[in-house]
């Protein structure tokens, strides 16, 4: 280590800069500070007032406190309003560390200073009941706050759901009351209830536009609905099917909502055969339709494959259908049949059995399918490219692995990407599986 340290000496004692390399360092710094303070000594108070705003965008809260003692016109950016809007937690260690690292004063001081700014509120929590109490205790602070976007997203389960369910409404309601002008909520895996709903409507009904839920068990059809007969600008609403009802639909579809542009929906089964999904009516997604023609139907399914009898036995106007586990050949064959509406399909994984007949029914039916994606299936060749044939230059995105194509007498893998190639409009080939 001594020898090291003598060495570095000797080298800033004597530089050998070429002409070259400093000419390349005032290329660099001289197009964000200008060539005339390269010729001067750095200070760094005197950088621009951007280039600081934009160091402490990018710190950390305790680092950002940190830097605003370089010197006092640091001091005065760190509590300039639009530093403020955003006001992100990422609480992935035990809540005693992360208090003891960030001290408690020090984020009271900034609430407290800047209640007026904060817009945008979000937590990112682990699976650690510490983690998501530091971010209850820290909610539970934002009084006088006009928060306009709050996200609660859990990394990792159980997270928020270990918290008592008492103290984290308590936490949250706090924001419901005194924010006023909520636009947009993202909560997941969560003791979020129906009491805490109606807080929140009776508070930002005439705000609330987005509303993202996942994996609240203990909010019912009734609480969603409490929320859908009295948000009349609410655009977007995600949530798991469990909590999509006949009523539910007929309440967005009612005069006084505007159009809904975004219907998100998680179907998901933890233990297979011991829930059984429930049907949803065509005249329901009808009148969904009716009174916002354009919204977006977009379901995420996670269910086995005897799980599947409930769904698209009618027709279905979803719009984006994504498939996390094997589906059965007949279950693509109904949304062949039931779903004019469909605008993207991916399949994560089906049986054996070449899915040609299906995909075939799927192209002459589903008119403004525009996007297609195949992981663990089986497709000929020939069957393939009579799909890809039939929807023509439309298919804008196609991501099929090359161990999906089945050769055949008539075509050969090196002939399928050419012809499908053809039929698109653009150079097109198949997704290869990585060898790692």
């Amino acid at each position: 280590m001594k020898r090291a340290r003598q060495k570095v000496v000797v080298e800033n004692e004597a530089p050998q800069t070429s002409q070259k390399s400093k000419k390349q360092k005032t290329c660099l710094y001289g197009s964000v500070f200008g060539e005339s303070d390269l010729h001067t000594s750095m200070d760094w108070g005197s950088l621009p007032h951007h280039v600081i705003l934009r160091i402490f965008q990018f710190l950390p809260l305790v680092d950002r406190a940190r830097a605003s003692s370089v010197c006092r016109r640091w001091n005065e950016i760190f509590h300039i309003p639009d530093l403020w809007r955003r006001f992100e937690f990422e609480l992935s260690q035990p809540a005693t560390s992360y208090l003891k690292s960030t001290h408690p004063d020090l984020i009271q001081q900034i609430i407290k200073r800047h209640a007026d700014h904060l817009q945008y509120v979000s937590f990112k929590v682990d699976s650690s009941t510490e983690s998501a109490e530091a971010a209850c205790n820290i909610l539970s602070q934002l009084v006088n706050c006009s928060i306009k976007t709050l996200g609660l997203i859990s990394t990792a389960k159980p997270s928020f759901m270990n918290v008592a369910k008492a103290h984290f409404a308590s936490a949250l309601t706090v924001v419901f009351v005194n924010s006023k002008s909520l636009s947009s909520i993202k909560i997941d895996d969560t003791p979020l209830d129906d009491p805490s709903l109606k807080v929140l409507v009776a508070n930002n009904s005439d705000t609330l536009k987005l509303l993202k839920m996942s994996s609240c068990p203990y909010v019912s059809p009734a609480g969603i609905l409490c929320v859908a007969d009295q948000c009349h600008g609410l655009k977007e609403l995600a949530l798991n099917y469990y909590i999509l009802s006949d009523e539910l639909l007929l309440a967005l579809s009612s005069e006084k909502h505007v159009d809904l542009e975004h219907l998100r929906i998680d179907v998901v089964s933890e233990n297979p055969g011991q829930v059984e999904f429930h049907t949803i009516k065509k005249q329901s997604w009808d009148a969904l339709v009716k009174h916002s023609p354009k919204v977006n139907i977009v379901m995420y399914f996670f269910l086995y494959e005897e799980e599947f009898d409930a769904f698209f036995r009618e027709e279905t106007p979803v719009t984006h259908l994504y498939f996390g586990r094997a589906v059965s050949k007949a279950m693509l064959g109904r949304i062949g049949m039931n779903c004019p509406r469909l605008i993207e399909l991916v399949v994560c994984a089906n049986g054996l059995q070449p899915l040609d007949d299906e995909l075939i029914r799927i192209a002459e039916r589903c008119k403004n399918l525009t996007a297609m994606g195949l992981g663990e299936c089986e497709v000929t060749c020939r069957g393939f490219i009579e799909f890809v044939k039939m929807c023509g230059g439309r298919l804008t995105q196609l991501s099929i692995m090359e161990e999906v194509l089945i050769p055949d007498n008539d075509y050969s893998l090196d002939r399928l990407h050419l012809e499908v190639s053809k039929h698109l409009g653009r150079m097109w080939f198949p997704d290869m599986m990585p060898t790692w």
